[in-house]
């Protein structure tokens, strides 16, 4: 039958030209501007696209809308990626739209500057917010592709560096659709599990629409929340992402990036050596100086040691036992003189019987005298033989000789005479009878009550 003889009904007439649309153009790129912007409670997008000549509608259904980059405003020039229709009950024809961009070279760059005005005006890019990057840390974590050559660079300097430090790769996707979500899970995963210091967050150069996940929202946030410090590393050194604002730290190549994070050992060890002599020139000052300290307490302890306080004593016990025996010899002397006085008087006047009776009380008198000076020389020898023995009873020598020990602080002259004057792991100096150590207090046990 010829088609001027088929009679359609209005529905087969807009369905037989819905198919014939969409076979003759399948997916086409449509410029222009929108207007009419309508947002129901379904979700959907309803607008129509105008040109200073003609004007088209259009549908953009939710489960589309997860790949837009901006929110579509009426005014915005797009470009519509879209498969051409026709909507039956009302026969309009139109665009059902799959993706939906700012038009023109600058549509990416202004959803970046969109963005990071937003981030700048919440704070994100304060520099009193970022946090330091350690000195020497303990694991580094990696954010990137495994098998990209930012990977290689960053492990190439690591090694070169400073093999010594560990590194634990969190793979993720730096480019595509899934690469945002990837890239924050990375970064949530690093801070919940607590195993690096610092981060690299790194991928190597491209276009602007290749290193577009540094510049997604989820991203930014993400490096924002970390506790653990952030490096960004994105791209070649004229590459800015909106992550490099937010990090802590921004590298301008991934390897510069290994390079912040890790000092030069070759440094290091020049620095350790430095350190080791000076410590080591500082113990021996500390040793001289102990020594020092040590022979001038050891003079004073033996000026002030009861040997020498007892051989003085008995020096001057001699002194005085001499000048006894030259005041008992003179006394002797001058009664001798006094008694040849007498006898010559006696003997002038010739009494006989005096000079007998004096004569016999003077040999009386001598036996005595001779008996007291004895007594006397006994009795300052008993002194002199106490004497000694209650300064040897008191010397330390003495005490140290049977088993004892006298107990001071390490560096110190306290005595300790108590454990409540000591704490666990105190050093201390033992003074034994030949010699002294250094102890250190393990365990406090108290006599009972």
């Amino acid at each position: 039958m010829s088609t001027s003889e088929t009679i359609f009904s209005v529905s087969q007439l807009n369905r037989e030209a819905k198919r014939l649309l969409a076979s003759h153009f399948l997916t086409i790129q449509v410029q222009g501007e929108i207007s009419n912007l309508s947002l129901p409670s379904s979700g959907h997008y309803y607008f129509t696209l105008k040109d200073a000549q003609a004007q088209i509608r259009c549908a953009m259904f939710k489960g589309q809308q997860q790949r837009l980059r901006f929110k579509p405003a009426n005014g915005n020039l797009v470009i519509a990626k879209a498969q051409v229709s026709l909507y039956e009950p009302r026969g309009d024809y139109q665009l059902v739209v799959e993706q939906l961009e700012e038009a023109g070279n600058g549509a990416l760059q202004l959803a970046y500057e969109r963005l990071k005005q937003k981030l700048l005006q919440e704070g994100l890019f304060e520099q009193s917010r970022k946090k330091p990057i350690p000195q020497l840390p303990h694991q580094i974590g990696v954010i990137t592709s495994a098998s990209g050559a930012a990977i290689h660079d960053i492990l190439s300097v690591l090694k070169r560096r400073f093999p010594a430090i560990p590194v634990l790769i969190y793979p993720a996707a730096v480019q595509g659709e899934t690469a945002k979500y990837e890239i924050s899970a990375a970064l949530e995963t690093a801070n919940n599990q607590e195993l690096v210091d610092v981060i690299i967050l790194a991928r190597g150069g491209g276009s602007l629409e290749d290193l577009w996940a540094f510049n997604e929202e989820i991203v930014a946030r993400a490096v924002a929340a970390s506790r653990i410090p952030v490096i960004s590393a994105v791209g070649h050194e004229v590459d800015f992402s909106i992550a490099d604002f937010v990090a802590d730290l921004r590298a301008p190549t991934p390897s510069a990036a290994a390079e912040y994070v890790t000092p030069d050992q070759t440094v290091w060890l020049k620095r350790f050596v430095t350190i080791e002599q000076r410590l080591t020139r500082q113990i021996q000052d500390k040793f001289q100086q102990q020594q020092q300290r040590l022979g001038w307490l050891s003079k004073s302890l033996q000026s002030q040691h009861p040997g020498e306080k007892l051989q003085r004593n008995s020096q001057r016990l001699d002194e005085l036992e001499q000048r006894l025996n030259r005041a008992i010899a003179l006394g002797l002397q001058q009664f001798r003189q006094r008694l040849t006085l007498h006898e010559h008087r006696l003997t002038s006047y010739q009494p006989l019987a005096a000079i007998h009776g004096y004569r016999q009380q003077l040999d009386y008198f001598q036996q005595r005298l001779s008996r007291s000076v004895q007594i006397k020389l006994r009795t300052l020898k008993s002194r002199q033989h106490a004497v000694l023995q209650t300064l040897n009873a008191v010397s330390p020598l003495a005490t140290l000789g049977r088993g004892y020990a006298i107990v001071q602080r390490h560096n110190s002259s306290q005595l300790i005479k108590s454990v409540n004057q000591l704490v666990e792991h105190e050093l201390l100096n033992t003074r034994l009878a030949d010699g002294h150590m250094i102890t250190e207090v393990k365990q406090l046990i108290h006599n009972p009550n």
